[in-house]
């Protein structure tokens, strides 16, 4: 694999080892995450990192593996570009659905 790729990949799992940390802080608790302003941004931080280091992936690779590659990217900008528009509840669905799902397929990847 490409070695940009790989450490765009670490980036990715790296950012989602930070947010499950924050979440054991909060119990995996939406109600505690919504009155958490500090890890609530903190989330979202992880977020457009993992969307950033996707984008760049597609740009090298764009037959990656993953699954939901372009809505991931398309998070990332949702964060940045429409922040206004970005829910608590958005976030939250993120981590608990589908980044336990992204970190078994970046794992794969990796070949850890």
């Amino acid at each position: 694999m490409n070695a940009n790729i790989n450490a765009w990949l670490y980036d990715i799992l790296n950012a989602v080892n930070e947010i499950e940390n924050f979440i054991i802080d909060v119990e995996a608790n939406f109600l505690i995450f919504e009155n958490d302003i500090k890890t609530q941004r903190a989330i979202e931080r992880n977020i457009e990192i993992v969307g950033e280091a996707m984008n760049r992936i597609l740009k090298e690779d764009a037959t990656i593996e993953i699954t939901n590659a372009t809505k991931i990217v398309d998070v990332r900008n949702r964060i940045i570009h429409g922040y206004d528009t970005v829910s608590n509840e958005i976030i939250w669905g993120i981590v608990i659905k589908y980044l336990p799902i992204l970190r078994i397929e970046v794992e794969k990847l990796l070949g850890e």
